[in-house]
């Protein structure tokens, strides 16, 4: 605690010792909105600089920009990516408001040049370890089932690891699958995966934006150690009514949106299901037709201009899967957020976001027989507080600072039996609180700085019982808390600091360090993630995870900035990791912690990053090196192993070919190193009875995965007001039988002999779809 103080008062004075103005010559704050003349639609990440001089700034998540101008008469050039760049004439004698409006790119009917966003590299940025998608680039992009998903598309950049076939979760520079936070407008998603894995619950109808931050993330991001995943919906177009969606093979869509009040108001409704339910009643079998698979999604979102300083928007997700056989037995699963949030501009240098946000995920497993009926929930749900604050002090300085509260209650698992009481996992409550400041700071044309830090305290609340548990895992004493009670207090102070180096027009350097907890996680015994994974919070035993992670990088364009190259290389530190003992009881109702190891982790690589970003042929190829271990006191005799997300090589290819205006191919290729895994080393007999015989941990690999998708869409109609399209893919183009699990057996020849049995998904997948909007 002494430590975190003594960093807090350095952080402090070194604010203190800033200079807050770089030059004495009259400056005049100039500051407004900027959007889609199209749509209305506020456009994130927009560039705003003043021609001729090195002042510049981009809009925030919500359109706003500031900028501390000279007097005087000057040109303003406004860009994004998909839009039409403008300049403006001004003249600055005093502070003004400037909302810019840009026109929307795509309308140029005669041309077949394409482009790709950018990365979000910016060479002048202190920013590292930062990807940025662009929605409208992924409809090109090959993927299973021909379902447009963010998530796959992520998972093809570098330092971003695909957890494997059939599943949505990805690890993120070492990090497991729960480390990685996921927001919807500002509310956490628990679980991003519909059909047990096969897509993820992110309809791209709806979102305008996703940035993925890969550790170094900024101080108002926290409660996971590997990666932000911040994704932001559409507002609604508030300038004419729009339709849109597509028809695929096992799902359909539809996205609404228009204005309540022309230029005031508007509303977005994006709707998803699939229909393998409905295909099943065609089969005789009576088995068959009772069966349910399918899931939905449903994102809301309206907002409304309240004057020139206020915007309300209050915007929510519900999403369900349901896997059922004649209902006796099955899973639903499914998460529910909602946000409600103010926009308030209190001057020309300081803008505010509040938001109070509602997030639950849930899974049920219920079965059902002549003779006992039990059920098995696990919940969790938070009510989250949040107030940030952006002051743009002048040329040289943003400010960036805030608070965050959040109410956890998780059931773990609460299993209840037909004719008796319910029990299981008692249910937890805490108090997650958080306060952050980061100053952005342009020291000059070629140094830029960014620190700050975050302050973490974690409280857990009664009501229940906590423990006291021995080295052998055995309780030895119970302590029972009331309701409210506090329990015990984790703080933690987690400083982020990162700095960019212009080496001259084309090229730059970086580094950063930045630590990082987390107090939510989650515990799985297999080696891809589940809906009825467990979710439990930090205890009186069960500590925080923490992160330190030092990354260093080299950035260059090429050819008038239509090639662009990136190389990072980190190096991460974990402590309090969690796992289970050898031979844990999963499914015991038991304490928790008296399953569970706790140890260290560390990983380190480089990823190597090619992108072409213009032209008729446009695409990437990122190259992933990296090691993850770690290292309990009771595995593997408390040697370092390989952590199952740890793979050596990590490549992927992606290529999107503008034939003509009519046709645009795409292909993709990845493979990378197998997966650690744990194999029997051996077996024995008992009574009969074979068992196998396990060494040591994650101590062998699944085979190498690689595998080529092909990618087509044909335009078949393209107006102002109407357009159409096919889309045909073809996933796993040359068959080749990737494993998705391995198990052991008996030969059927030879009882003495033990056979590896591999078990693949996917081999040959075409889709079609068509898409339209109007």
């Amino acid at each position: 605690m002494k430590k975190n103080i003594r960093f807090l008062g350095l952080l402090a004075f070194i604010w203190g010792i800033l200079p807050l103005n770089s030059s004495g010559q009259q400056k005049h704050a100039l500051h407004g909105i900027i959007k889609s003349k199209k749509t209305g639609e506020t456009i994130i990440g927009a560039s705003i600089s003043v021609v001729g001089t090195a002042i510049g700034t981009t809009s925030n998540e919500y359109g706003f920009y500031s900028l501390s101008v000279p007097a005087g008469p000057h040109t303003l050039l406004a860009s994004s990516v998909g839009m039409k760049s403008a300049e403006i004439k001004i003249s600055i004698a005093k502070d003004e408001e400037l909302n810019l409006i840009l026109e929307d790119g795509s309308q140029e009917l005669d041309s077949v040049t394409v482009s790709v966003s950018t990365s979000g590299r910016s060479l002048s940025s202190p920013q590292m370890g930062i990807e940025k998608i662009n929605i409208a680039a992924i409809k090109n992009v090959p993927v299973l089932f021909g379902e447009k998903d963010v998530f796959k598309t992520m998972q093809l950049l570098p330092g971003v690891k695909s957890v494997g076939d059939g599943n949505s979760g990805f690890y993120v520079r070492g990090g497991a699958s729960d480390q990685n936070l996921v927001l919807l407008d500002e509310a956490p998603v628990y679980n991003a995966s519909h059909l047990l894995g096969f897509f993820s619950t992110f309809n791209s109808d709806a979102i305008k934006n996703v940035t993925l931050y890969k550790g170094d993330m900024p101080p108002q991001y926290g409660g996971k150690l590997s990666s932000v995943v911040d994704i932001k919906m559409n507002d609604g177009n508030n300038q004419d009514f729009s339709m849109s969606g597509g028809i695929g093979l096992i799902a359909s869509r539809i996205n609404v949106e228009g204005p309540i009040q022309k230029d005031k108001s508007s509303f977005l409704v994006s709707a998803r299901r699939t229909y393998v339910d409905v295909f099943l009643q065609l089969f005789g079998d009576s088995t068959i037709k009772k069966t349910k698979l399918y899931f939905y999604d449903l994102n809301t979102k309206m907002n409304f201009i309240l004057g020139e300083k206020d915007r309300l928007y209050l915007s929510g997700y519900f999403g369900r899967d349901v896997l059922s056989q004649d209902e006796l037995t099955g899973i639903n699963w499914g998460n529910a957020t909602g946000t409600l949030r103010w926009n308030h501009i209190f001057n020309n240098k300081l803008f505010s976001n509040t938001s109070l946000i509602f997030s639950n995920y849930n899974y049920n497993i219920h079965s059902n027989s002549t003779t006992t009926d039990f059920h098995i929930l696990s919940q969790i749900r938070d009510w989250n507080i949040k107030e940030e604050l952006q002051w743009y002090l002048n040329t040289a300085h943003t400010l960036n600072f805030g608070a965050n509260f959040i109410n956890h209650t998780l059931i773990p698992g609460e299993i209840s039996v037909s004719g008796g009481p319910a029990q299981g996992l008692e249910n937890r409550y805490s108090l997650e609180s958080a306060f952050y400041a980061n100053d952005v700071w342009r020291i000059s044309n070629k140094w830029n700085l960014s620190f700050g830090a975050r302050l973490s305290v974690f409280s857990i609340l009664g009501a229940g019982d906590y423990y006291e548990i021995n080295d052998d895992g055995e309780v030895t004493d119970t302590i029972h808390y009331k309701s409210g009670e506090v329990v015990k207090t984790y703080t933690n102070v987690e400083p982020r600091i990162s700095a960019s180096y212009r080496l001259n027009d084309i090229s730059s350097i970086k580094f950063s360090i930045a630590r990082n907890s987390q107090n939510l996680h989650l515990i799985s015994n297999s080696s891809s993630t589940s809906p009825t994974d467990k979710w439990i919070a930090s205890t009186n035993i069960i500590k925080p995870e923490l992160a330190n992670q030092f990354a260093i990088g080299y950035y260059r364009n090429f050819n008038g900035n239509n090639y662009e190259f990136s190389s990072e290389a980190y190096f991460k530190t974990m402590a309090n990791q969690i796992d289970y003992r050898d031979g844990a009881e999963v499914f015991s109702n038991e304490p928790i912690e008296t399953q569970l190891l706790f140890g260290k982790g560390r990983a380190y690589g480089i990823e190597l990053s090619v992108k072409k970003k213009q032209g008729r042929f446009t695409g990437w190829i990122n190259y992933t090196l990296s090691k993850t271990e770690r290292q309990f006191a009771g595995i593997n005799g408390g040697s370092w192993y390989n952590a199952r997300q740890d793979r050596t090589h990590d490549i992927a290819l992606v290529g999107m070919y503008q034939l003509n205006r009519k046709w645009n191919l795409s292909a993709t290729w990845v493979y990378y190193t197998g997966d650690a895994i744990t194999y029997p080393s051996g077996k024995y007999t008992v009574d009969g009875d074979v068992y196998f015989y396990y060494s040591e941990r994650n101590g062998y690999r699944m085979p190498s995965y690689h595998r080529l998708d092909l990618g087509a869409t044909k335009q078949l109609k393209k107006t102002k007001k109407f357009s159409s399209e096919m889309n045909f893919t073809l996933y796993n183009a040359y068959g080749r039988a990737n494993a998705y699990v391995v198990n052991f057996q008996e030969s059927e020849t030879d009882p003495d002999k033990t056979e590896a049995v591999k078990t693949s998904l996917f081999n040959f997948v075409p889709t079609i779809s068509y898409n339209f909007k109007f």
